[in-house]
């Protein structure tokens, strides 16, 4: 009897594990898996690391296509397009930037997020206010507004 109580639960927790993955929502990274949808903290955190760390050798992967990176100027709106964004992170790649760096994600959903990242240099505060969007191919950013006090 004891051995068929510990099948039954041993039946259960995998019948569980199954089930729970059964509606394709697998959040987790496979490197094998050329097609594994990307989290949403994998998505934040890759971002985070190549505007704070510069640690770009995967920022490509979580700029959506249809980018757009608005930087308020004292005068002037720049406006970049994702290649654009991109190249920008490869020349600052390797720099640390020299803040603290705070994040907060804003009311999420499951197909987007808005991110709060807040970096407070010394003589002043850059606020990065990151758009999230789940696509067929994981989570990617699709709007970064960046404002400076």
């Amino acid at each position: 009897m004891k051995t068929l109580t510990t099948t039954i639960l041993a039946l259960v927790i995998v019948l569980s594990f199954g089930a729970a993955k059964a509606d394709g929502s697998n959040n987790t990274v496979n490197s094998n898996n050329a097609n594994a949808k990307l989290s949403v903290d994998y998505a934040i955190n890759t971002y985070v690391n190549a505007v704070t760390m510069g640690d770009v050798k995967d920022v490509n992967n979580i700029l959506a296509d249809n980018l757009k990176y608005s930087i308020e100027g004292s005068n002037k709106k720049m406006v970049y397009n994702k290649e654009q964004t991109y190249l920008a992170f490869l020349e600052d790649a390797d720099t640390i930037q020299d803040c603290i760096t705070t994040t907060t994600v804003n009311n999420p959903t499951p197909d987007i997020a808005v991110v709060k990242v807040e970096m407070q240099y010394v003589d002043c505060i850059r606020t990065n206010y990151v758009t999230m969007s789940n696509t067929t191919q994981g989570w990617k950013v699709t709007n970064i507004y960046s404002t400076f006090k």
